[in-house]
């Protein structure tokens, strides 16, 4: 969808789920478009529109003609409104008043029955303290509706692969991969363990940025 080859990102906090989210947007962008940049401006708040679209302003400015977030506010989008001709994607919740531009889709998080389930459980005295880590298959995760600003085709693929990821058939991060120094990580047809995710401090290959300490 980017017409100049610039991505930007909003990050809040420069903890594994953040730098997760970096590294596939990144990896997934790049396997599209080979010739895509990364661009990554940390916010240090999950949600301050102030900040976020002062960010967002940044990230055009430099070229940026698709926002990303990792913060829940719609500032984002409503600079990108008003910059026009550029595309965002909701985060956290489907902020669909900005489709079908800026917003072409979102990333939804729902809690809820979870919430629900967990609640029963120490009503019905089946609690049990375990870790949880769900995803777009068991519904903790929505993609939401892709907008028809997506040429069909595209949002055809962007469907598919979100069915792969919830039925087990793909993981998001499949090698060959490596590192932003170069050293190897994942070998062709690896699949990254779930310990190396949940530490994860480090940037693919490609990505110019430094992960702040």
């Amino acid at each position: 969808m980017t017409k100049t080859n610039k991505i930007g990102y909003i990050a809040s906090f420069p903890i594994p789920e953040v730098i997760r989210g970096i590294n596939s947007a990144y990896i997934h962008a790049k396997k599209v478009n080979p010739d895509v940049e990364f661009n990554i401006i940390w916010a240090y708040t999950w949600f301050d529109p102030a900040k976020e679209a002062d960010a967002a302003k940044a990230l055009i400015d430099q070229g940026a003609d698709v926002v990303l977030q990792h913060t829940d506010s719609t500032a984002p989008q409503a600079a990108a409104k008003e910059a026009g001709n550029v595309i965002t994607f909701g985060q956290a919740s489907d902020m669909g008043e900005y489709a079908p531009m800026p917003r072409v889709s979102s990333i939804i998080d729902d809690w809820g029955p979870y919430y629900v389930a967990r609640t029963q459980a120490v009503l019905d005295g089946s609690w049990e303290s375990v870790d949880t880590w769900d995803g777009i298959g068991p519904g903790m995760v929505g993609i939401g509706e892709i907008s028809d600003a997506v040429p069909s085709e595209i949002k055809a693929e962007a469907l598919a692969m979100r069915d792969a990821i919830a039925n087990g058939t793909y993981h998001p991060f499949t090698g060959p991969l490596k590192k932003q120094d170069g050293s190897d990580w994942l070998a062709a047809g690896e699949t990254s363990d779930d310990g190396t995710l949940l530490g994860m401090n480090f940037y693919v290959e490609g990505i110019t940025a430094e992960v702040p300490q």
